[in-house]
């Protein structure tokens, strides 16, 4: 169960400041408005994630060989979450449009993670064969899992909405890029964990 808290930890973390529309979002509207603004925009992915989560999961629950399907899909999602960590490492500063308009911020950061590839790619490659096999285990890994992901994905973007509507200074910083590099190089581990689990499901080790 560890594991997947772990798992979750790491992931929500570095999604959650990865450079991206929603993050964009977050930013501008708290140097535009106030750290309100941008806390509920930080707040879009615990309304728009859930169908994706169920139908993500729900199409892996129904194919009929289902561990050769969650090999290829582990591999698959290794790769995503190398590019995640390595585009991680490359990481330099975070461009912030302060002029986007917006009369309701939460139903802006909706929209925006809606139309956002990130979370599709991320639950279908990723998230939900992660969930499968902490099912296999036992329910409560599952939600360890998903909660620790949501805490540190919506939690670091609050933070940042916090420490950016007191200084612009921080998005630019020495911390944020070292931060983002050290969970860059944490995720590429990540990836060969994924790797290995797909390996393994697929019969090779």
């Amino acid at each position: 169960m560890d594991h997947f808290l772990i798992m979750g930890l790491v992931l929500g973390l570095s999604a959650g400041l990865a450079p991206g529309p929603l993050l964009t979002l977050v930013v501008s509207e708290t140097l535009r408005q106030n750290a309100g603004a941008g806390i509920r925009v930080a707040l879009a992915p615990l309304i728009s994630d859930l169908p994706i989560i169920l139908v993500s999961v729900g199409i892996l629950s129904t194919m009929s060989d289902f561990s050769a399907v969650l090999g290829v899909i582990s591999l698959v999602g290794g790769g995503v979450v190398f590019r995640m960590g390595f585009k991680g490492l490359q990481t330099k500063a975070l461009v912030i449009n302060a002029d986007v308009s917006t009369n309701n911020a939460l139903a802006k950061g909706v929209l925006v993670n809606v139309l956002s590839p990130h979370p599709y790619l991320f639950w279908i490659s990723v998230g939900a064969p992660v969930v499968h096999q902490a099912m296999a285990v036992h329910v409560a890994a599952a939600a360890a899992f998903i909660a620790s992901f949501y805490l540190l994905l919506v939690g670091s973007k609050v933070c940042l909405a916090l420490l950016a509507g007191r200084s612009r200074a921080v998005i630019k910083g020495r911390a944020y890029l070292y931060t983002m590099r050290g969970l860059g190089l944490a995720l590429c581990v990540l990836a060969l964990v994924l790797v290995k689990d797909g390996l393994s499901l697929l019969g090779f080790l």
